[in-house]
């Protein structure tokens, strides 16, 4: 997705998106595959349901003392001989991370997929710096050739079918390949084996990372990780605050159900644990290893009220199964994280301003949370997401004098039901086969939603009849 089509409004982009016919094959084949493999993980286990639970709970209790476990993690991971940075906003992080490649003289550096990354726009500093980023996950290099961003978390090219990918190679390497996943994946292959052996910089992103072991830990199902982390002479790992964990005990619980949640496998092909650089007597590894911990609004929701949303393993488990995200897709959100936790994490990462619209882009229909591999509560979260944009005035000024009549009105038992009467007088010229099909300053809204008419009897009065009616 380019800069000039984050700017088209966010119906617009939804409604190309619902027009778009190879969008729409590719999300219902991908989504309904995931949902189905998550089905039948959770199914053959029968501990899983205890484990989100306990999941959920090591999460809460890591977020009330993140300050002791980021300072344990930091001494750890110094000890080790690791060198930590702690980066306040994008700006800084990218500048962190600017300065170790130009110390290092890099001229590439390969990456393993990181949404920590796509966050802070790394990619377009490295390339504006003269450094040529290579994206090594077979998904991320496929839309890098594109030049579009990821459109879900797990899977950045699923808005893509086969023969897509399949043009799109052939027009920007030069070499005509089958619409074949396992032709695709070794013409890639092919590609991307000399950039890791050209690469002084390799730049991954964090699952989570250990504080009591000092550990950085990437899950992957690609071998590309590996070779991000041990063959070019420095490493950055970039991640978000919130994923320190105190244990590998605790890592042992979202491990068991972080995959199970993303792609319905017992485990991913590659759970990789860093420890800092190559020491002494290793055949392999790097020379400098560098954690960038990254804030980015974070810490101010320790105590906002988006703090569950910093429970996310990024798992994409709520994209797949939302109702909204399967008709529309990633690029549709307009921002790095789309999907219902996307909407959360981009207020939280750029004000409420940021989702005027998205907030209300979800069906509020639960499936997220009960997707969610650690419960996180995201249509709770939206309501009061909505709340804040209409309390701020950032909402469309229609949309918040109706909610608060409205709520006025409910306040006032008679005037509701003379409201009532009143509302089937009014609403005759506007219905259509028992629903209001639009009114007036309220198209939009109309226009995808059919309002149901007032009732020609309101239940009271349903009620009130039944009373009058003579027992038997």
């Amino acid at each position: 997705m380019s800069q000039a089509d984050r700017s088209i409004p966010f119906r617009q982009r939804a409604d190309r998106a619902m027009q778009d016919v190879f969008l729409q094959e590719a999300l219902t084949i991908a989504t309904t595959k995931f949902i189905g493999l998550r089905r039948e993980a959770f199914a053959g286990f029968p501990e899983g349901e205890g484990l989100r639970d306990a999941a959920r709970e090591i999460k809460e209790a890591t977020l009330q003392h993140l300050d002791r476990y980021l300072e344990q993690l930091v001494e750890n991971v110094e000890r080790l001989g690791g060198r930590v940075h702690y980066a306040t906003t994008p700006e800084e992080a990218r500048a962190i991370i600017l300065d170790i490649a130009r110390q290092a003289g890099a001229r590439i550096a390969v990456k393993s997929k990181s949404m920590a990354t796509e966050e802070i726009h790394l990619n377009e500093a490295l390339e504006a710096a003269g450094i040529t980023p290579v994206e090594t996950d077979l998904g991320e290099y496929i839309i890098q050739l594109a030049h579009e961003r990821p459109s879900h978390i797990i899977a950045p090219a699923i808005h893509k079918t086969k023969g897509q990918i399949a043009d799109l190679f052939t027009k920007e390497l030069g070499r005509t390949v089958a619409a074949d996943p396992e032709a695709l994946t070794k013409l890639a292959r092919g590609e991307l084996r000399a950039k890791f052996l050209e690469a002084d910089l390799g730049i991954t992103g964090a699952n989570f990372a250990v504080a009591d072991t000092g550990t950085v830990v990437l899950v992957t199902n690609e071998g590309n990780g590996r070779m991000v982390t041990s063959l070019p002479r420095v490493h950055v790992a970039v991640m978000g605050v919130e994923k320190v964990v105190p244990s590998l005990t605790d890592l042992m619980v979202f491990l068991a159900i972080l995959a199970k949640s993303a792609t319905g496998q017992k485990l991913s092909v590659y759970t990789t644990l860093v420890q800092g650089p190559r020491r002494a007597g290793e055949l392999e590894g790097p020379e400098e290893f560098h954690l960038v911990l990254l804030d980015n609004g974070r810490i101010a929701q320790l105590a906002g009220p988006l703090r569950e949303a910093l429970y996310c393993l990024r798992c994409g488990a709520c994209l797949n199964v939302c109702p909204v995200y399967r008709q529309i897709g990633g690029h549709a959100y307009g921002h790095t994280y789309p999907g219902p936790i996307g909407i959360l994490l981009t207020a939280m990462l750029n004000g409420p301003g940021a989702v005027k619209d998205l907030a209300h882009a979800s069906s509020l229909c639960g499936a997220c949370a009960d997707a969610c591999p650690v419960r996180i509560d995201i249509p709770r979260m939206l309501i009061e997401l909505r709340r804040e944009v209409d309390e701020k005035r950032i909402a469309p000024w229609t949309e918040r004098i109706v909610f608060k009549a409205f709520g006025w009105l409910l306040t006032r038992p008679a005037l509701y039901r003379l409201a009532a009467s009143v509302g089937r007088l009014l609403q005759r010229p506007f219905v259509r086969d028992g629903a209001i099909r639009s009114l007036p300053l309220f198209g939009d809204w109309t226009r995808t939603r059919d309002l149901p008419m007032v009732a020609r009897r309101t239940f009271r009065e349903r009620w009130r009849n039944l009373e009058l009616e003579p027992r038997r």
